[in-house]
């Protein structure tokens, strides 16, 4: 699962942070780091190969945005881990009622 690959640096998932609240340059994004512009490049580019960032020229700039198809499989993932831990916690759930009941019928015995 590349995506979740992907934003699992810090500064990739910041990125990604930054880019959902709107478009930005790559330049403008190093302006929010502490990082050369070849690094916020190779960072980019991991968002790239997973699907999560798209870019666009507008004249000499190249604009970042966000894919919002790329979040399709992250999605997909959390709905499925969701899905299994809410299954296991309602069998959970059936087995503790099950106790209270099984000690609430030994209660009432004489």
């Amino acid at each position: 699962m590349l995506a979740l690959e992907a934003i699992a640096d810090p500064t990739r998932r910041r990125i990604v942070e930054l880019l959902a609240e709107r478009e930005l340059s790559a330049g403008q994004l190093v302006e929010e780091f502490d990082l050369s512009a070849p690094a916020i490049s190779q960072h980019l580019n991991v968002l790239r190969a997973a699907g999560l960032v798209v870019t666009r020229a507008d004249g000499q700039s190249r604009i970042q945005s966000l894919n919002p198809a790329g979040f399709d499989e992250l999605d997909a993932w959390l709905h499925q881990t969701r899905a299994a831990w809410s299954r296991r916690l309602d069998a959970l759930e059936r087995e503790l009622k099950a106790d209270d009941e099984r000690l609430a019928k030994k209660k009432k015995r004489p």
